[in-house]
């Protein structure tokens, strides 16, 4: 049997040959001379005893470990992002380190993979992560991940969803590709993951609450320092991006979900020939968040690995000048630092 191949809902070329990808590696040993990678993404001390509490206190939660890598927790249940604690990628040494060492996490109940890349899937890792981990990957993954020894794993297609424990798991579109090998291109999805609270009029009348309170109350104050942070509501709906170029997809889930939290790829974008079909630019990642119509952006997939030529900084630099042209109000951009967590109730 013929194994399925997938595509982008858009007819895009993607820029994956070995052709491009030489023509990438010669400009960039000239380019990667002139930039300047000083800049470490910040790094607070992780709250790891009010991370294995919130199991029971059941509040709702975001801490960047780093790259595309988040701790979600959310309905009781400890949700991990693309998890990936390598020390270097390919080459490539890690630019800083995770947020939280992989063994000081509470018992992982989800973990959201958004493709097939080494920087989004990462084995050891994986293998690594605490608890009874059932596994949501995009269609066409599953039976690699069998072969691996994983064997909680279901697969979705686009708009597909499942929901466990009262959170609703929806796939929805993203622009990119996948490989891992010379012979497995584009044989499963790839995509981004809804998550929303099962009760979705309680959720609602939450974030309507909740917009009353901040015409008063914009910010929650950290109890154990003075980073200030938005409150967002007791029952978010979040949208992880995952790894997207810019596309039309975005509206579409803006329009079939209430999105509260946006988590969205900022960083290797450049050069922007090559990259472009498979990696927003910053003010790309602005536009997507406007088309998707959620309330608060937060900014990954950059800082962690030197993937691409833009620098940490070039990418925070782009975003912010970005948010000024565009007039978006700075609360609504939550740049955190990896290890940090948000506690979206403000609690």
């Amino acid at each position: 049997m013929k194994q399925r191949k997938f595509a982008n809902i858009d007819p895009i070329r993607q820029h994956n040959s070995l052709k491009q990808f030489k023509r990438w590696r010669q400009e960039r040993s000239r380019k990667l001379r002139e930039k300047d990678y000083s800049y470490q993404v910040p790094c607070a001390k992780p709250d790891v005893d009010y991370l294995h509490r919130n199991v029971t206190a059941r509040k709702p939660s975001v801490t960047w470990i780093g790259h595309s890598t988040f701790l979600i927790q959310l309905g009781g249940l400890n949700i991990v992002t693309d998890p990936v604690w390598a020390g270097q990628m390919a080459f490539q040494k890690r630019l800083a380190p995770p947020g939280i060492p992989i063994e000081s996490l509470p018992p992982i109940d989800i973990v959201l993979i958004s493709h097939s890349h080494y920087d989004h899937l990462h084995m050891s890792s994986l293998r690594r992560l605490p608890g009874r981990k059932r596994l949501l990957v995009p269609a066409g993954l599953r039976s690699k991940l069998l072969t691996k020894g994983f064997t909680e794993v279901m697969e979705l297609e686009w708009w597909e969803s499942t929901t466990i424990h009262g959170l609703k798991f929806s796939f929805v579109p993203s622009q990119h590709w996948t490989r891992r090998t010379l012979l497995d291109t584009n044989r499963s999805h790839w995509g981004g993951w809804v998550i929303e609270p099962y009760a979705l009029e309680a959720a609602a009348a939450e974030r309507s609450a909740t917009a009353v309170r901040q015409t008063t109350d914009v910010y929650a104050e950290e109890s154990r320092g003075s980073v200030k942070r938005p409150v967002v509501s007791s029952a978010p709906t979040i949208y992880f991006a995952g790894d997207s170029g810019y596309f039309g997809g975005f509206s579409e889930i803006g329009r079939r979900f209430a999105i509260d939290v946006a988590l969205m790829p900022i960083g290797a974008y450049e050069p922007e020939w090559f990259m472009g079909p498979q990696h927003v630019t910053p003010e790309e990642a602005l536009q997507a968040f406007a088309d998707t119509g959620a309330e608060w952006f937060v900014p990954m997939h950059y800082g962690s690995f030197k993937l691409a030529d833009d620098t940490p900084r070039e990418a925070l630099d782009r975003l912010e000048a970005e948010r000024v042209k565009r007039e978006i109000g700075t609360e609504r951009i939550v740049v955190l630092p990896h290890g940090e967590t948000w506690r979206l109730s403000g609690k």
